[in-house]
């Protein structure tokens, strides 16, 4: 078994396809309307499906927002060095909530970002 996808619900999709492939760099790799259902997936990642997870962005279509939840946490990012990811986020339009520093209680270095709907991305710096 592997992972294949997380699927985050959206509001509007366009601003969500923008993040994640013009702000984070992720590549769109397919996307289908369903008409007869009123939605619509797209599906982003860094890799190809069959090498890696992705993410499935649903916007069903009609609702402009929802409710995160106090259940849902974060999507996580391995980046080579947190404090320059966050500069070219920040450069590109996105929104940093957490500037790269160590954890709390650790070492690890680690920056939060936000998407447009309000979802975190953890971006935690690679070690040497």
């Amino acid at each position: 078994m592997r992972i294949l996808h997380t699927m985050l619900r959206v509001g509007d999709l366009e601003r969500s396809l923008a993040f994640y492939t013009e702000v984070l760099g992720m590549r769109l790799l397919r996307r289908h309307d369903y008409p007869d259902g009123k939605f619509t997936l797209a599906f982003v990642g860094y890799q190809d499906e069959a090498s890696g997870a992705v993410l499935e962005l649903t916007h069903n279509w009609g609702v402009n927002s929802y409710e995160l939840g106090s259940a849902y946490g974060h999507i996580a990012l391995e980046v080579e060095d947190a404090q320059k990811a966050c500069d070219d986020i920040r450069a590109r339009g996105g929104k940093v909530v957490r500037e790269a520093g160590p954890m709390k209680h650790g070492t690890t270095v680690i920056a939060f970002v936000e998407d447009p709907n309000g979802y975190k991305v953890e971006l935690i710096e690679r070690k040497a």
